[in-house]
């Protein structure tokens, strides 16, 4: 292409916005742009590595990969250029000219009005060739595809539209060239860059070079400057985790952390563990403080990097962990595996197996240590990342028992030294004889904690776990049990099996006690409810819900049909308190219809114990200002 065939177009509309943002808002940590562009490069030349081993035609580069960075003070430019995979004309158009896949709309939501912390969020939403406008008032690329004859040229002053056209380039890489705003020329400064460069990309795994600098002015001894740029690297330029623990601070683990997620805050705890044997590779796993915008994008990006022999292999690779830890980020580096290994062999492979066992089982040690020795750290990570781990006992049978210690739950304990309590310190507290782990599912935390269902265990004084997280029930059917205990939902089941040694005397009286009344309301309420059934797990309420011991729940239930599932249709039992002084006037009710109102009411207020919502609210609220008219001409 020559320059002649110059072609000017238009951003894409998420672009304007985002580029707007760029220019006028983000001011506060302006010196990200140079990690972000220093990242893109460091990718480029971990993709042209991978390419060679598929195409070796396209060949390693000569004289070895490295990233230049050169500021000018003079022109006000500063410039970084790769020997990476370059893009082809059509890659330019995609890459710079829209934000198809960066998650733009998803980027501007995050957004809180600290300018800091919106700044550092350039890299983790993949927009950050974008940030070099944060400091530029015009950007240059110039980029040559590995494989391809001609170079490409694209250059923006960041507002409406940007120019294409013909360019040339010697070898495959990319240059961008920045041309600093009047009040950004302290990145035209060498020694500002090298700062930043130690700072931000140390632990880049390819040297990030600089022209040496000039001797001091007034040094008389000095040789006379020599015309040829003389380059020499500014950064450590060895891949961290292959270095030895004891020669990397918690700083350069922290800063490398921020590389690899994108992350702006630091990880809450890391691992970096060498396996020798029958397997041979180096992990460098961390835990996040933060959850990322997708972690509830079950089929989003995630994994760890992947290295085979120090050569860069793919992203995200997932294969390593299982879809309940996500949220962990870093590196695995193979010996072991093939150079031309694809996501379908991975999926295939034993020793990819082996190696998820492992680091599966890595993860959860740091977990457990972390809760033993730092619970209120725990706790943090909990708040932030427990209902993902939740979903580990259902996905997971092999280290079900491992995740069930690290669960945390509410409970109807009030001296509990932190917010919540792991199913062991439940066990350690139960009453002496107890053989049941009780809990409670329910829509939120006030609705399980004033549950009817657990009227008579707390009367009796035994603890009840209060669930609330959509994935509660589900969690709960796959555990099963716990330190030979069985774990009961309050709200399933006949209620005769109580703790409590009187409970069945109690039931049969109530039966014989409440069986003309049953009658009669059963005759009233048979369309909503399957049965309805006196209980003692009652105390204070007048009735409740229940369902049967392995029936889906109302929590579940309600879930699976949010999620557009079609739900076999269902009825419930309602369990009645015939000591309940409403029973006991409903019971001498003479009056069908007032008794029709009575008992449908009760139903209704019962449905609204649970949590759920009422399938005729205004039906409900009829009959109750009905009834109360009726109290007051009385």
């Amino acid at each position: 292409m020559t320059a002649e065939a110059a072609q000017t177009m238009g951003f894409q509309t998420e672009a304007k916005r985002l580029l707007h943002l760029m220019i006028h808002s983000l001011y506060s940590n302006r010196e990200i742009f140079l990690r972000e562009l220093i990242s893109n490069a460091s990718d480029a030349i971990d993709k042209h590595r991978f390419a060679v081993i598929s195409e070796p035609d396209l060949g390693a580069q000569t004289g070895g990969y490295r990233v230049r960075v050169e500021a000018d003070a003079e022109n006000k430019t500063i410039t970084i250029d790769d020997n990476g995979i370059g893009m082809s004309r059509d890659e330019v158009i995609d890459n710079l000219g829209t934000i198809a896949k960066s998650g733009t709309a998803a980027f501007m939501e995050q957004l809180s009005g600290d300018q800091k912390a919106d700044s550092q969020l350039i890299g983790q939403f993949g927009v950050g060739f974008y940030s070099s406008f944060i400091v530029a008032d015009r950007v240059v690329v110039v980029t040559r595809k590995a494989g391809d004859a001609s170079a490409t040229r694209w250059e923006s002053e960041g507002e409406d539209e940007f120019t294409i056209s013909g360019a040339e380039r010697e070898e495959a890489g990319t240059t961008v060239t920045l041309h600093l705003k009047a009040d950004a020329d302290e990145f035209a400064d060498s020694w500002r860059v090298r700062s930043v460069i130690k700072k931000y990309s140390d632990h880049i795994s390819v040297p990030v070079m600089m022209p040496e600098p000039p001797p001091p002015a007034d040094d008389e001894a000095a040789d006379p400057p020599s015309s040829e740029v003389e380059w020499q690297p500014v950064n450590e330029a060895k891949a961290l985790w292959t270095r030895s623990r004891s020669e990397i601070s918690d700083e350069e683990y922290q800063a490398f952390y921020k590389h690899v997620s994108s992350d702006f805050e630091d990880a809450l705890t890391w691992s970096h563990n060498a396996v020798e044997g029958k397997l041979e590779y180096t992990s460098l796993l961390y835990l996040p403080q933060r959850a990322p915008f997708d972690l509830w994008h079950r089929e989003g990006a995630r994994g760890l990097k992947l290295y085979i022999q120090r050569t860069f292999i793919m992203d995200e690779a997932e294969q390593f962990l299982p879809m309940y830890l996500r949220f962990v980020k870093g590196v695995l580096d193979s010996s072991d595996l093939p150079l031309n290994v694809s996501r379908e062999l991975l999926q295939q492979n034993q020793q990819v197996d082996s190696m998820r066992g492992a680091l599966t089982k890595r993860v959860l040690d740091m977990l457990s240590k972390m809760a033993a020795k730092e619970p209120e750290t725990y706790e943090r990570f909990w708040d932030t990342f427990g209902v993902v781990l939740k979903e580990g006992p259902g996905e997971d049978f092999t280290n079900r028992e491992k995740v069930a210690e690290l669960l945390r739950f509410a409970s109807t304990r009030d001296d509990l030294p932190v917010q919540r309590l792991s199913l062991k310190q439940y066990v350690e507290a139960m009453k002496e004889g107890q053989q049941t782990i009780y809990y409670v599912v329910a829509e939120n935390h006030a609705t399980a904690k004033n549950s009817p269902h657990i009227e008579a265990l707390r009367k009796q004084g035994i603890e009840v776990l209060l669930l609330s997280d959509r994935v509660d029930e589900w969690l709960m059917s796959h555990l099963g049990e716990y330190d030979s205990k069985a774990l009961r939902d309050c709200a399933k089941g006949e209620w005769e099996d109580a703790e409590d040694d009187t409970a069945k005397e109690a039931l049969e009286e109530a039966e014989k006690a409440s069986e003309s009344l049953i009658e009669r309301m059963q005759g009233v309420l048979s369309e909503r409810v399957a049965t309805i059934r006196p209980t003692v797990r009652l105390t204070s309420s007048p009735a409740c819900l229940t369902v049967a011991e392995h029936e889906m729940g109302a929590q579940m239930r309600r879930m699976m049909e949010a999620a557009g599932q079609a739900m076999p249709e269902s009825k419930p039992t309602m369990e009645i308190n015939v000591g309940h002084p409403l029973l006991q006037r409903l019971d001498q009710e003479a009056d069908e219809e007032r008794f029709a109102d009575l008992a449908q009411i009760l139903l209704d207020q019962a449905v609204l114990a649970e949590g759920s919502a009422l399938e005729d609210p205004a039906d409900y609220v009829a009959r109750l200002n009905k009834l109360l008219v009726e109290m007051s001409d009385s």
